[in-house]
């Protein structure tokens, strides 16, 4: 049970538990009807991608990835300030949100590299600011390493880097535990998982709540496929050469990394910043969205 639930807190998860299977169905039912005027689908290596655009066009443009099972509703509170004077680019990862499942079942960090930059060119942006949570993050500077020229900022929330519990350059075996829990969200363990990743998970909305049990119910064989590829090889080497202005945001009361992985992860990236925000969980995104869309404002402006 103990090595149950270290996995469970090292998947680089955002789920959060529902109130009722009804709330659920109908917050699946108003994903699924897309009601957001800036979403639409594109389609990159044959996969179909929702994506959300909002803010002028001609702006500098920012993109925002969320992390394990999460969506690109992870973003709502920093996108509602940017978007004032910035191209906000948010999009669901493969077998996540309302995004498709790969046909070829590809989910590996590289994949996802790639895809993002497929994106990016399907959106005719050459360069932009990449801010990534959790898996997110780990996508976000992986693609920074691949495409320095592509990358104008870094912004690194709680981002996955170092090993933890066992996860290297190997993936560790999915329990059944844990893949029962991706194909049937139990609201008693998503419950337990919300204590995990948010440090006051009594604080998100019942909305918020349905929709995001609803978005693991219908991606669970992508997501046990996502975990049965993901690996954390020594980041070092490739973390020295980031050469983007990088912040670094971190929850103090974080479950899922260590807080002392932030400070590892700023020595690695050369003249990176750190912030640390205390009683905040796994996404400070979400959880404390006015202090850290206020340092990243901070960190644009410096560095413009």
């Amino acid at each position: 049970m103990v090595r149950h639930r270290l996995i469970l807190t090292a998947i680089l998860a955002a789920t959060v538990p529902a109130l009722s299977s009804a709330a659920s169905a109908d917050a699946a039912a108003a994903a699924s009807r897309s009601p957001v005027a800036a979403d639409r689908f594109v389609t990159v290596e044959g996969l179909r991608f929702r994506i959300r655009e909002e803010g002028p066009r001609s702006a500098p443009p920012i993109v925002l990835i969320h992390g394990f099972t999460f969506s690109l509703e992870s973003w709502d509170g920093w996108a509602a300030d940017l978007a004032r004077d910035h191209r906000v680019i948010r999009y669901d990862l493969a077998g996540h949100g309302l995004s498709g499942p790969d046909p070829h079942g590809r989910y590996g960090t590289a994949e996802r590299v790639r895809q993002l930059g497929g994106l990016m060119d399907r959106l005719g942006i050459a360069r932009a600011t990449i801010a990534g949570n959790s898996f997110g993050g780990l996508v976000a500077w992986n693609f920074a390493v691949a495409h320095p020229r592509r990358v104008d900022r870094l912004i690194l929330v709680d981002s996955a880097a170092y090993s933890i519990n066992g996860v290297t350059e190997k993936p560790v075996p999915v329990p059944d535990m844990m893949r029962g829990y991706l194909l049937d969200p139990k609201p008693a363990a998503v419950a337990f998982s919300a204590g995990t990743i948010f440090a006051h998970p009594e604080r998100l909305s019942a909305d918020r709540l349905a929709l995001m049990r609803a978005m693991i119910s219908r991606n669970g064989p992508a997501l046990v496929a996502h975990l049965e590829q993901f690996t954390l090889p020594d980041p070092r080497p490739a973390l020295e050469r980031i050469t983007a202005p990088t912040l670094i945001l971190w929850g103090r009361a974080d479950k899922v990394i260590p807080v002392a992985q932030a400070s590892e992860l700023a020595a690695a990236i050369k003249g990176s910043k750190l912030i640390i925000y205390d009683d905040v969980g796994h996404a400070p995104q979400e959880e404390a969205a006015a202090a850290s869309i206020a340092d990243v404002r901070a960190f644009l402006n410096d560095n413009k």
